[in-house]
């Protein structure tokens, strides 16, 4: 028998055992799920989470899945629910947060708690992240439920509190605490996304490791004094001066395996012009004039190449005619996950140039470093299989992220974990994104979303 037929017959056999699912029918219910928790203000601080997760825990045991929460603080309390399979494999975490980022109301052309359908846009904040993930990964809980279906392995959802900057209650008092409850070979979160060009997915990104938070302060002091005396010593004119600089600071570029892999594939896909800056990134010749490119037109693919610092607030003075004592600025610094940052930050004074600046870590260091996922699991197979089943043609990339997940805690325990996202124009992933002044998603999107993250839950969980 030819042995193309046989592996064709193979998995024919293997994908028949999965539930099939009537996605036009699931679409009512996606959005309703979706909106309403959007439509939940879990902005933090202060957070409010418990009342996302009253919400989730209602819906849950409604369908015969049991829930249990966990809480450090009571507003801001955990949810895990399992879905028990034969135990021949270890399970699979299927994750998101339940907490967003603060909104500027003036900013929204409609409220960002209404989950507001326009323009064929669900608008509010949390809509992508994290409550399109919270959606698709409760949608998955209830169509195994409902399918009856044999699992050879736990699909544990966790929906966690705290993402947004404050982990201590969130994932950090998981791991260390409910370990157990939560521990799976595989977790599927937030980190990934898919890129839309003209109605059809191009790419698909599948975040494997992420650039490691490390936030730090300037701090001048000085003589304080009347306005009209000019003073050498001002803290804002030194202040102004330092931030000037690291704003400007062009770090080196650096690629690991998972970016260098990154643009090569991108490259592959992309124009002719486009494919000749990615591969010509380490070109001597070429590379410092590419990069200048990129940091005016694709900021994204420029941050993925070194360790960034910028500026994000400005603290001095309360008079107009007072020289203050003392100003500082934040700095949100994203580092490469091998990144010496004892010899970054003295890299930083050098640059700076000026004794009176002084260099301050914020805090502790909530994330840990982790290995990168690797891309021979069966997980990533399926999320590989997945995207080039649903998305014909498209490529898929392993990608590293400028921003942080809490995936980092569960790479350090061993877990390994992939992020992934709903498919976004790069108009929406740049203006209307996570964190900025205006959040929201294509409902298409939403439901494409949804059916991936079945199909690879499903995939890996549903006995053969």
């Amino acid at each position: 028998m030819n042995k193309l037929f046989l592996v064709v017959l193979f998995a024919s056999a293997a994908a028949a055992q999965l539930p099939v699912i009537d996605w036009e029918k699931q679409k009512p219910e996606v959005l309703r799920i979706h909106r309403s928790l959007v439509q939940i203000d879990t902005s933090n601080p202060p957070g409010n989470e418990t009342k996302a997760v009253e919400y989730l825990k209602k819906v849950l045991e409604a369908e015969g899945i049991p829930a249990t929460t966990f809480a450090l603080d009571p507003s801001r309390a955990n949810l895990v629910a399992r879905l028990k399979g034969n135990g021949t494999k270890r399970p699979i975490l299927i994750m998101a947060h339940t907490d967003v980022v603060g909104v500027q109301r003036e900013k929204w052309p409609v409220d960002p708690f209404g989950a507001i359908l326009k323009d064929g846009y669900i608008w509010g904040r949390g809509s992508v992240d994290d409550k399109d993930k919270l959606a698709a990964n409760l949608m998955v809980m209830l169509l195994l439920k409902r399918s009856g279906a044999k699992l050879d392995r736990d699909v544990i959802f966790l929906a966690e509190c705290g993402e947004e900057g404050t982990t201590g209650p969130g994932i950090d008092f998981m791991v260390d605490q409910h370990f157990n409850d939560i521990n799976a070979e595989f977790a599927l979160t937030e980190g990934g996304s898919a890129k839309l060009e003209n109605g059809r997915v191009t790419a698909v990104q599948i975040q494997t490791i992420e650039k490691v938070p490390r936030q730090t302060r300037l701090v001048v002091n000085g003589i304080s004094g009347h306005g009209s005396v000019p003073r050498v010593d001002n803290a804002l004119v030194h202040l102004s001066a330092a931030v000037a600089k690291v704003g400007a600071w062009e770090t080196p570029m650096r690629l690991n395996d998972t970016t260098r892999t990154y643009f090569e594939r991108l490259a592959g896909i992309s124009t002719p012009e486009k494919a000749a800056r990615y591969n010509g990134l380490l070109d001597p010749t070429r590379s410092a004039a590419i990069q200048r490119y990129l940091a005016v037109n694709e900021p994204q693919h420029y941050s993925m190449l070194r360790t960034s610092v910028v500026p994000t607030i400005l603290k001095g003075g309360f008079r107009v005619n007072v020289i203050p004592s003392e100003a500082e600025a934040t700095l949100d610094v994203r580092a490469l996950p091998d990144e010496d940052m004892t010899r970054f930050f003295a890299e930083m004074q050098k640059v700076i140039g000026d004794p009176a600046v002084r260099i301050e870590r914020i805090g502790r260091v909530e994330r840990p470093v982790g290995t990168p996922s690797r891309l021979d699991t069966e997980m990533y197979r399926a999320l590989e299989g997945v995207s080039k089943r649903m998305y014909a043609g498209s490529t898929v990339l392993p990608t590293m992220s400028t921003g942080a997940t809490d995936m980092a805690q569960l790479r350090a325990k061993g877990v390994q974990s992939y992020g992934i996202g709903p498919a976004r124009t790069d108009e929406d992933a740049l203006n209307y994104g996570a964190h900025s002044d205006v959040e929201r998603l294509l409902e298409s999107s939403l439901y494409g979303f949804a059916e991936f993250t079945w199909n690879v839950v499903a995939g890996v969980a549903v006995a053969k």
